[in-house]
């Protein structure tokens, strides 16, 4: 390829300029991962929702509300990944939602929802990296009876963390199929063990006292459902993360799709048992305000001298998510910054393992600083980790209602685009998904609670969009998202068909 980079053309707003020569061999990924690996990355990056989280959920609604949520929420992912699924098979890049935005509805669009997945998934791995710092904590104090700083816990988590990623895509997968294995099963053991123990209690599931002339399974009413929806989501935040892993799948075009329903079956089974089973454990009271759901539901029946063992098995659900979100804000920043709208260095991979590793300490940083900013400004006694989770859920709502927008979008404006997956709910699929999405959206709007989470986004994006107005939209690149969409879908595959094979003058 010829250096053009001195032929800049403008369209719509921004500015591209095709690659310089070996642009895109440092920012190389691998083909490592088939199905598994992709549904190990999957479920790596959602399970640590079943070891607290969602359970403050049963506080705002109810078991019954709960419930109702739960569904609603199931019904939306399932609407939501048959048509990523259908997306991803298209375009079989690295750049996931705002590939998707981007080809729909133009560069901003693209922008504000890739920034929109920066913000939550690395929100989400400062959420997993508190939670689990305070986890390790209790494993250390329970074997060596001493315990470190939480900072230092979250230094080294990250530290850790990134350099597992670092290690190369095929040991990154390798390691999500495994921890996610062990996850399950530790779910597993605790529902035959709370059935063998005796101590399912269907009464407890209603144990919390209805509002006047409200009823014990929806004891606060209808409108609370709303506010359930955030911790519903808990339990499936990060399985659409999945095609961010396009250009390291070894099939995307039928590896993602069905990585992506099968790992929702299986998320939707270890969900409701949970939800279930650990609720019937404690009640609903109780559970609704713990921080640690699992392990109140293993205590109930289990000696409190196995509290460190307990504690290990909840960390190692934490750990399993911190790998898969970790990858998808690699990816998530790779593609954008390969694309211009982020700093052209954040792309970057190593030449020996083609990952990117810039990315990964970039957002780490970015995630360390967050939660040292929370915590000092009134985060204490769990509330960083809440507020952060809040600032995870919104970013990931915003992006859910425009990839679903594209979807409709790109139906009607590529309408002989390859599509190797059709999904089988089509355009109404994607209506019902979005509609869900907007219902959370409306939650977060009239729950005060959450307002801390809103103010913190419209700042992020102030900044953001500012940037992105000023600078960024002046030096994008040509890269395999931006081509899909400048060329109507006619360059699909960049393994196959070529890296900056467009040029500005082709256009």
């Amino acid at each position: 390829m010829t250096d053009t980079a001195k032929t800049p053309t403008s369209s719509g707003g921004v500015t591209y300029t095709a690659a310089e020569e070996g642009y895109f061999e440092k920012r190389g990924l691998k083909r490592t991962a088939g199905f598994w690996g992709i549904w190990g990355i999957g479920i790596a990056a959602v399970i640590s929702g079943d070891f607290s989280g969602w359970n403050f959920g049963l506080a705002s609604a109810g078991f019954g509300g709960m419930s109702i949520a739960f569904v609603l929420v199931v019904i939306m992912y399932f609407g939501m990944l048959f048509s990523i699924g259908e997306m991803s098979a298209a375009m079989p890049h690295t750049g996931g939602a705002y590939s998707f935005a981007r080809a729909a509805l133009g560069p901003w669009g693209g922008f504000i929802t890739g920034f929109a997945e920066t913000i939550e998934y690395v929100a989400t791995t400062a959420v997993v990296v508190y939670f689990s710092a305070s986890y390790a904590d209790g494993v250390t104090q329970a074997f060596f009876g001493g315990g470190i700083p939480l900072w230092l816990w979250w230094v080294i988590l990250y530290a850790v963390f990134v350099g597992l990623n670092s290690l190369g895509a095929a040991v990154g997968f390798r390691f999500a199929i495994v921890v996610s294995i062990i996850s399950i099963a530790i779910l597993g053991v605790f529902v035959v063990s709370v059935i063998a123990a005796g101590a399912v209690d269907v009464d407890s599931l209603f144990d919390i006292a209805p509002d006047p002339g409200q009823s014990e399974f929806l004891p606060f009413g209808v409108v609370p459902i709303l506010f359930a929806l955030p911790f519903a989501m808990w339990f499936f935040l990060g399985i659409e993360e999945l095609p961010l892993a396009a250009e390291e799948a070894h099939n995307p075009e039928k590896d993602i799709p069905r990585a992506g329903i099968w790992g929702m079956i299986t998320l939707v089974v270890t969900g409701a048992a949970v939800l279930f089973f650990n609720t019937a454990a404690i009640g609903s009271s109780a559970a609704g305000e713990s921080g640690e759901p699992l392990l109140d539901g293993f205590r109930a029946f289990m000696p409190d001298e196995l509290a460190g063992v307990l504690a290990l098995f909840a960390l190692i659900g934490l750990l399993a998510s911190l790998q898969g979100i970790m990858f998808a804000y690699g990816r998530n920043m790779f593609s954008l910054s390969r694309a211009g709208y982020y700093p052209r260095f954040l792309s970057l991979t190593g030449k020996r393992h083609q990952t990117p590793w810039v990315a990964l300490v970039v957002g780490a940083v970015i995630g360390f600083l967050a939660l040292v900013v929370v915590d000092a400004t009134g985060g204490s006694g769990g509330a960083a980790g809440a507020i952060v989770l809040n600032i995870a859920v919104w970013g990931a709502v915003l992006a859910y209602i425009l990839q679903m927008v594209s979807f409709i979008v790109l139906r009607r404006k590529f309408p002989d685009a390859a599509r190797p997956y059709k999904s089988p709910v089509g355009v109404a699929g994607a209506v019902v998904a979005g509609v869900i999405a907007l219902l959370i959206f409306l939650g977060f709007l009239l729950n005060e609670a959450f307002r801390p989470a809103i103010v913190a986004i419209a700042v992020l994006y102030v900044i953001g969009l500012v940037v992105f107005a000023v600078w960024g939209r002046h030096r994008l690149v040509l890269s395999p998202e931006e081509e899909y969409a400048m060329t109507g879908g006619l360059h699909r595959d960049p393994q196959v068909e070529g890296y900056g094979d467009v040029t500005p003058k082709d256009l």
